[in-house]
């Protein structure tokens, strides 16, 4: 398990490089086990794994849905080189540690020992690890679009880094790039432009204004907005014609980001009949709904049974689980790995935290498949 981890690390799977090495690590990993396998690629380097463990079916299968890709490491100075997987006082260091490769070695490894075993599955096993969970979802959504060779489903974990804790609501996420429009001119003759910033300035003190009107979520809070990026401007002697504004909204279970952009197209709408060459434009940039399965519901009780957990979680992060709600299936999110850590310098997991999981994982397999 620590080797597999240490090559999903070494397989670098920033935005920068692609997916592709680290589907490779997996596909060879299951091929060594006797497990049907294949990559779907895309784009050059952009790749999803499915892996598929077949039974007489008599019962529902488990979906495993995993992320392959990573953050960047930044330009701070890590302790030890962030794709070199260094193993230090029990643990292991690198980008991707606990977001959310741990997890994963940890998942493959409880399958591959499952099937090593011989254990009599009487449901099958789904093991999916997409690409692009943290810029553009694009390897869940190609998932999803071909799904119709599926099992009937008893349920999909997505093994986050939860600590080990069985989480059951998450917050969604909603971006919104507002631009405005202005006409550059030499700033000698500022008065013969339009200043795209200064437009900007208009957007953003409506936007201070703004409040989302929703009821809050007993676990999750109230929905939030983020005024995170702004680019404008190309040099100092030019009046800029355009400027960027990036806005991230966290949203609740049962909220409509359609209201929410119609809201934003609204206060656009304003600002342009009433500021004189005042111009802007609205776009999506993502939208991932919030999660929510019921904590009663018979699949989270029996899942509960399985890791030992008492009592379920809610998350503030957003991740792909969202997209899999046309399945039909309940969802949880459970895995190794301390969240705190996740897109911090030094990222790390505890060893023993990887080890229990894997023992927790197949009893989750045992508890729904035998």
């Amino acid at each position: 398990m620590k080797d597999l981890l240490k090559q999903l690390i070494q397989a670098e799977s920033t935005v920068a490089t692609g997916e592709a090495a680290a589907a490779e690590v997996i596909a060879r990993h299951f091929h060594q086990h006797g497990i049907d396998r294949r990559i779907d690629r895309w784009d050059g380097c952009r790749s999803n794994v499915i892996a598929h463990v077949k039974t007489s079916g008599q019962r529902p299968a488990l979906l495993f849905v995993c992320h392959l890709d990573v953050v960047a490491p930044g330009e701070e100075p890590w302790r030890h080189p962030p794709f070199e997987a260094v193993e230090d006082g029990g643990r292991i260091y690198g980008r991707g540690t606990v977001d959310m490769k741990g997890a994963t070695a940890s998942v493959v490894t409880a399958i591959c020992e499952v099937v090593d075993a011989q254990t009599p599955l009487t449901g099958d096993i789904v093991f999916a690890a997409t690409a692009g969970e943290e810029t553009d979802s694009s390897g869940v959504l190609r998932f999803m679009q071909d799904r119709a060779w599926l099992p009937e489903l008893a349920g999909i974990v997505v093994p986050e880094p939860t600590d080990l804790a069985v989480v059951t609501a998450h917050r969604g996420l909603f971006w919104l790039k507002i631009t405005t429009k202005g006409k550059a001119v030499h700033s000698s003759m500022a008065e013969r432009g339009v200043n795209a910033i200064g437009s900007m300035k208009r957007a953003l003190d409506e936007l201070e204004r703004y409040r989302i009107e929703f009821p809050p979520h007993p676990q999750l809070g109230n929905s939030t907005m983020s005024i995170n990026t702004i680019t404008g401007g190309e040099a100092m002697n030019i009046v800029p014609d355009r400027c960027t504004l990036g806005v991230d909204v966290r949203t609740l279970p049962g909220q409509d980001h359609e209201a929410i952009r119609y809201d934003f197209e609204r206060m656009l709408a304003k600002l342009t009949a009433a500021v004189p060459q005042f111009e802007a434009e609205l776009a999506v940039e993502r939208s991932a709904a919030a999660m929510e399965t019921d904590p009663d519901c018979e699949f989270v009780k029996t899942f509960c049974s399985a890791v030992n957990v008492d009592l379920t979680n809610s998350i503030a992060f957003t991740t792909d689980a969202p997209h899999l709600a046309p399945l039909g299936a309940p969802i949880v999110l459970y895995g190794p790995g301390n969240p705190k850590l996740c897109h911090q310098v030094n990222e790390y997991i505890e060893i023993a935290d990887l080890q229990e999981s894997v023992t927790l994982f197949q009893s989750v397999i045992g508890e729904f498949l035998t």
